[in-house]
C-alpha cells in the first residue's frame, strides 16, 4: 500500500460527519446480516480477494497468525494466533488483558454509572440487569476495542469460573469513538453478552461483550449456541464452567468491544489508559491493599 494512499484513506476516514454516515447511517442489521453470509463462502480465492480489499483501509497483520489454509472470510476474522504468540502473565494478583484492544473509557463506577466517552454516561442496569449491575456498584472499568484488523479472540484474564450468561439482542451502532461521542447508551442499544465470572476467592468479575456493525455473531465456547441478532432477549442461560488463565472463551466475527467490571479492589498498572493499545496477556489490572483501595 503506497503511502500518498494510506494518507488519503486516513483524511477520509478521519472526518467525524463522513466516518459516521458511512458506518451508521446505513441499514446496520441488514449489513451486518450480509456480512455473515458472505464471510461464510467457502473460497480462497474470493477470501484472499476480500483479504485484499480489507488491507487498504485497515492495518491487517496476520504475522503472528496460526497457517491457513483460509477458506472464507470468517476463517480470517476468527483466525487462532501461533502457540505462544500472547503469554499471559502468571501474577495471581493480575487480571490480564482477554484481548488485542484499544483502550477506551476507563475508572471508577460512580454508584452504577459508568462512561462510554466523556459527558456520556450510561447505567450498569441497562447494560446488564439489575440483579448484576448491584454486584459491581461503585466498583472499576475499562472498555477494551477491538478493530477490524486485531485478532478477534477473547481469553479468560485470570482463573475465572463461568456462571452465567446474559444475551441481549439489540441494535449494531458502529462502535468506534466517533459513534460513542455522539449516540447515547450506545453499549445498552447494542446486541451484547454478559459473562458473570468468580475469581478463585470469589471475587466477582463480569465481561460483556458488545457487538457492532457487521460482527455477524459472538460465539462463546461455554454454549451450545452461537449467539447472534435472531435470539430475541434477554436471554438468561445459567453456566458452571472452570476456566484457566488463558483460556479461550469465545471470538467475535469482526471488531467489537470487551467491557470489564470489577470491585474497587483493583486497579489498572501502570502506563494504560484511554487510548493504550494492549494484547492479550498483559497486565492490566493490579489488586491493591484494602487500606488504597478505600
Amino acid at each position: 500500500m503506497s503511502a500518498r494512499w494510506r494518507r488519503w484513506r486516513d483524511r477520509v476516514l478521519l472526518q467525524e460527519d463522513l466516518n459516521f454516515l458511512l458506518t451508521n447511517r446505513v441499514p446496520r442489521i441488514a449489513l451486518t446480516r450480509l456480512m455473515g453470509w458472505y464471510s461464510r463462502i467457502d473460497s480462497p480465492r474470493l477470501t484472499r480477494v476480500s483479504v485484499a480489499l480489507w488491507r487498504l483501509f485497515t492495518e491487517l497483520d496476520l504475522s503472528d497468525a496460526a497457517p491457513g489454509p483460509y477458506r472464507s472470510l470468517r476463517d480470517v476474522f476468527t483466525r487462532a494466533l501461533r502457540p505462544g504468540a500472547r503469554p499471559f502473565d502468571p501474577d495471581p494478583d493480575v487480571l490480564c488483558s482477554p484481548c488485542d484492544a484499544i483502550v477506551g473509557a476507563n475508572g471508577s463506577v460512580q454508584g452504577t454509572t459508568a462512561w462510554q466517552a466523556k459527558g456520556f454516561p450510561y447505567r450498569l442496569q441497562d447494560l446488564m440487569g439489575e440483579s448484576a449491575a448491584a454486584r459491581f456498584a461503585n466498583g472499576r472499568f475499562v472498555t477494551l476495542r477491538l478493530t477490524s484488523a486485531m485478532y478477534h479472540r477473547f481469553h479468560a484474564p485470570s482463573d475465572v469460573r463461568l456462571r452465567h450468561v446474559t444475551y441481549f439482542s439489540g441494535d449494531t451502532w458502529n462502535v468506534n469513538p466517533i459513534a460513542l461521542r455522539r449516540i447515547e447508551r450506545l453499549f445498552c442499544r447494542n446486541e451484547r453478552a454478559v459473562l458473570l465470572t468468580e475469581l478463585p476467592d470469589g471475587t466477582p468479575m463480569a465481561i460483556v461483550a458488545v457487538a457492532a456493525i457487521l460482527v455477524a455473531s459472538i460465539r462463546l465456547h461455554a454454549l451450545d449456541v452461537t449467539l447472534h441478532l435472531r435470539y430475541r432477549g434477554p436471554n438468561e442461560i445459567p453456566c458452571d464452567v472452570a476456566l484457566p488463565r488463558g483460556a479461550e472463551l469465545g471470538w467475535f466475527e469482526h471488531g467489537s468491544t470487551l467491557i470489564l467490571f470489577v470491585p474497587p479492589t483493583f486497579a489498572l498498572v501502570e502506563g494504560i489508559d484511554t487510548g493504550t493499545r494492549v494484547r492479550a496477556g498483559q497486565a492490566l489490572w493490579r489488586r491493591v491493599p484494602p487500606t488504597v483501595a478505600g
